[in-house]
């Protein structure tokens, strides 16, 4: 005996699927390109600003900057100038920010035993 589709119950025919709105928002932040790399460089400890452009190749200064700015605005990294001279400004983790690093290091685990390594080039 065959089952139609008309045979399935409305109720499971007519419930929607949704998503988690945590799950949209962290990965709607995660998602913007060179946050969560950022964050996962900032883990190893307080860095300036020149060491994190060498530390990510391919952002811009003005992409860098931008970011920064976004991750000390949602009080994930906190920004302290150092009196010269010359005058330095180094960024670090805050206890927010910190408190991302073990997802970024699970998800970084993921990604080595399931997503397969870009060519270099």
């Amino acid at each position: 005996m065959t089952v139609a589709k008309s045979d399935v119950p409305h109720a499971c025919a007519a419930a929607a699927r949704t998503c988690d709105e945590a799950l949209l928002r962290v990965f709607g932040f995660l998602g913007k390109r060179w946050n969560g790399v950022l964050i996962g460089a900032l883990a190893e400890g307080p860095a300036g600003f020149a060491e994190l452009g060498r530390t990510l190749p391919g952002i811009s200064e003005s992409v860098l900057s931008d970011r920064l700015n976004e991750l000390t605005t949602l009080g994930l990294i906190s920004r302290t100038v150092r009196e010269g001279p010359p005058i330095g400004v180094s960024y670090q983790l805050t206890a927010r920010g910190q408190a991302l690093v073990p997802a970024l290091a699970a998800l970084a685990d993921w990604a080595r035993d399931h997503l397969p390594a870009t060519p270099a080039g």
